[in-house]
């Protein structure tokens, strides 16, 4: 009898396994074949600039004195989408630039190491080759604060200013646990096309809560199926830690710092935390204002009215 369960439940285990195979197997191909036609049409926004053997992706418009640099989440799979409806609002009076790192948006994959030097070496290269130069006014969304820090830090006569869009600094990473193994389990669903079967995922805040048209909102939906945790994203957030380790061990940034702090819905902290961390940030400087912005991670995809009246008053300031 045992044994006649044994071979039961040992037969019931192959066929399910067969069968999540199966499953497996055609969404992959379903994936593949919405893959390459979609590709047909997803044409670049921006310049491609040829950075370390791959090409990255830099977006601009506008004109004016103030060159304003926006630097993207780690995982947003569109920045040059993700921040439109904030810049839309900017761009009349500011250069605005995008620069999309390797494996975001329009950019290709890469597996070059994600150390914070590498990071900055090719965002400031990649501006160099698009015609761009400094000193730039970084606007820095969440992860993307390390690299903004650090470039204040190193080449501190190429930034004139910080403008933080809840950005991180490095005291969020201090007790941040990164579970690296669920983010290669979303990484898998979405190389075998598991994302596509739930629709609400590829609903960005920018798609939900920005000011995108339709057809900026189904492209940034193409690129999320093609571009969900891309190599370099991967080990960007397996090099995060290090990388923010190395940016508190160094000097106390010299610059304006002009800080969105969000409600923390979206960061992994309660918004008492988060904006502790921002604040205390924000009183170890010289010079240094925080605002709180009563919305969740994605600030420049809700309160982007008030953010854009705030970034120009700041603006204005530095420029008497």
């Amino acid at each position: 009898m045992i044994r006649r369960i044994f071979k039961f439940g040992t037969k019931a285990l192959l066929i399910i396994l067969l069968l999540f195979a199966l499953i497996i197997f055609i969404s992959f191909a379903y994936h593949r074949i919405q893959l390459n036609k979609e590709s047909k049409n997803i044409i670049p926004i921006g310049q491609q600039v040829n950075v370390n053997g791959h090409l990255m992706n830099v977006y601009s418009e506008g004109e004016g004195e103030n060159t304003i640099v926006f630097m993207s989440v780690g995982g947003t799979c569109s920045p040059v989408l993700d921040f439109k409806t904030l810049y839309s609002e900017l761009s009349n009076k500011y250069k605005i630039v995008v620069v999309e790192k390797a494996g975001y948006g329009f950019s290709e994959d890469s597996n070059i190491s994600r150390d914070i030097d590498n990071i900055l070496a090719e965002t400031r290269q990649a501006l160099i080759l698009a015609g761009h130069s400094g000193p730039y006014i970084l606007a820095p969304h969440s992860m993307s604060g390390i690299e903004a820090l650090y470039w204040a830090q190193k080449y501190s006569n190429e930034v004139s200013a910080i403008i933080g869009l809840d950005m991180s600094v490095p005291k969020a990473y201090e007790a941040l646990k990164i579970n690296m193994q669920l983010t290669h389990i979303i990484a898998f669903t979405a190389k075998v096309g598991i994302t596509r079967w739930i629709p609400e995922l590829s609903e960005s805040d920018a798609i939900k809560h920005g000011t995108l048209s339709l057809e900026e909102k189904e492209l940034y939906k193409k690129i999320f199926y093609r571009g969900t945790l891309t190599n370099a994203m991967i080990n960007e957030i397996k090099s995060i830690k290090n990388n923010a380790k190395l940016v508190s061990e160094g000097d106390v940034v010299d610059v304006p710092v002009l800080m969105f702090s969000s409600n923390g819905e979206g960061t992994g902290f309660d918004k008492k935390d988060w904006n502790k961390i921002h604040t205390d940030f924000i009183n170890s400087i010289k010079n240094g204002k925080i605002i709180i912005i009563d919305s969740p991670h994605y600030i420049h995809n809700y309160e982007y009215k008030q953010i854009a009246k705030e970034i120009e008053v700041f603006i204005s300031k530095l420029d008497e």
